[in-house]
């Protein structure tokens, strides 16, 4: 039975379950602490005001600091209806995913320098997804990552209809850099590969008008914009963006979104020439004044892991060439591997954008067994939106939990840390649900979303296609 321990500070809290009996004894690479109490106090506290992220430049690489979207709310936050918003829109967001998914493999239409960059939760900003600052023209933005979309854009002024936007929107009349893309080009007509959707001529061909539907409801739509864009101190001119002015969505209080797909128009493609086609991100836990980095190029030594990097190649797939896919061949569970026959026979995704990782039912039910089977001894809790696993946690500190390892081709590792396991819902801990969702159909494709990948150094090589993982505790400095 798992037992309570006392309070212990924040990085010894991780993930696993340790069964003590006179007739075993426990290895401590299978058990982990989880830190209930340490979540309570995060959401008790709430935001402490906006310190956007900053960048550097080091070694030739770019480094952006990375925070939760969630650190530049006014507002007090209601946890409670914030998370389930959250969830129902990442259902959405993953239903959207799996209808492009489709459309696309049936063949149908459908709608060497490096830069650091710190990255940032955004919990307060009303999003649980991870924001960076980059410099268009003359103007900081301060936008969301996402390695599911191709399309970098910014609200732009004049604003048809916008969301309310923390700091100024981007005005391409004040800017002398600014350009606009052509309806003719070839620039526009590439919007279908990255978008879904083809790019249409304004009011005079002068102009490539664009439109991105995310699934969740969201929406931006605009013209195309040419730019001189900053991260870390490094220029990249001619950068072609969304220059929005008719968005709708739970962006929170952001400028827009940059996009680090595969496809022609996505960062990673326009900046290859000088970041050689590499990135990578440590993504933050949402507690405050937690950050990350994500880095553009590949200068290994910014990294700060803590466990060696083990690489998977991306699988090609050329219906699915914006998407990074990857071959999962196992999962582990306090130990025990699961025995699910489906493991390594299809491709699952890794995607920044998504929050809640989903599994095909077969193997999310052997999943939710294996950890039913280990995690014992805590009072149920009711399901929360997708969230179907749910404990009364009430009273305690800190609870053991197992360990669990994603195990991809390559003999590459994500080892999930004990912050991707529990999705505490309730301030008092009387809701804490197992952070892991089933899709809805065995077909579907399996997503590894960023609650997942905390604290982990994931490094994305285009080049060479493939992904590579490795243990970090987060940290810009």
């Amino acid at each position: 039975m798992a037992m309570a321990t006392p309070m212990l500070p924040f990085f010894l809290s991780l993930l696993s379950l340790c069964i003590i009996n006179a007739n075993e004894v426990c290895s401590l690479e299978e058990k982990k602490m989880f830190n209930v109490q340490m979540f309570q106090k995060k959401q008790q506290h709430g935001n402490q005001g906006c310190l956007l992220p900053e960048s550097r430049r080091e070694k030739g690489s770019i480094v952006l600091e990375t925070k939760d979207t969630g650190h530049c709310s006014k507002k007090k936050i209601d946890w409670n209806r914030r998370l389930q918003k959250q969830l129902i829109l990442d259902d959405l967001r993953v239903r959207s995913m799996q209808n492009r998914i489709r459309k696309l493999v049936s063949s149908k239409k459908i709608e060497a320098s490096q830069t650091q960059i710190p990255l940032a939760s955004g919990i307060n900003l009303q999003t649980l997804n991870y924001i960076v600052t980059m410099g268009l023209g003359s103007m900081n933005m301060t936008v969301i990552i996402d390695t599911g979309s191709d399309l970098t854009w910014v609200q732009c002024q004049p604003c048809v209809s916008c969301y309310n936007q923390q700091g100024p929107m981007f005005k391409p009349s004040t800017s002398s850099s600014y350009q606009s893309v052509s309806c003719n080009s070839s620039t526009c007509l590439s919007l279908q590969t990255a978008t879904g959707n083809t790019g249409a001529c304004g009011s005079n061909t002068s102009t490539c008008n664009y439109v991105v539907n995310y699934g969740d409801g969201s929406y931006t739509n605009g013209e195309l914009g040419v730019e001189k864009l900053s991260i870390g101190g490094v220029s990249v001119s001619d950068f072609v963006f969304g220059c929005g002015r008719n968005n709708k969505g739970l962006f929170g209080g952001v400028s827009g979104l940059m996009g680090l797909g595969r496809s022609y128009l996505s960062l990673v493609s326009q900046t290859n020439a000088t970041f050689g086609g590499v990135f990578s991100y440590c993504l933050p836990t949402i507690e405050e004044g937690s950050s990350g980095s994500l880095v553009l190029g590949n200068e290994s030594s910014l990294f700060k892991n803590v466990t060696p990097i083990s690489y998977t190649r991306m699988l090609p797939n050329p219906q699915l060439t914006n998407f990074y896919i990857l071959n999962l061949t196992g999962i582990e569970i306090g130990g025990v591997a699961l025995q699910v026959p489906s493991f390594g026979s299809y491709g699952v995704l890794i995607d920044s954008g998504t929050v809640i990782t989903r599994l095909p039912p077969s193997v999310y039910k052997a999943l939710k067994a294996e950890f039913l089977k280990q995690f014992t001894g805590f009072p149920s809790a009711p399901g929360f939106s997708i969230l179907d696993t749910c404990f009364n946690l009430t009273g305690y500190d800190e609870v053991s939990t197992p360990t669990i390892n994603l195990h991809f081709e390559d003999n590459a590792e994500l080892k999930v840390d004990e912050t991707g396991t529990f999705y505490v819902v309730k301030e008092d801990a009387s809701q804490v649900c197992f952070a892991i969702a089933s899709l809805s159909d065995e077909y579907d494709t399996a997503i590894i979303g960023n609650y997942q990948q905390r604290n982990q150094r994931v490094i994305y090589d285009t080049k060479q296609s493939r992904v590579g993982f490795a243990g970090e505790q987060c940290s810009f400095s």
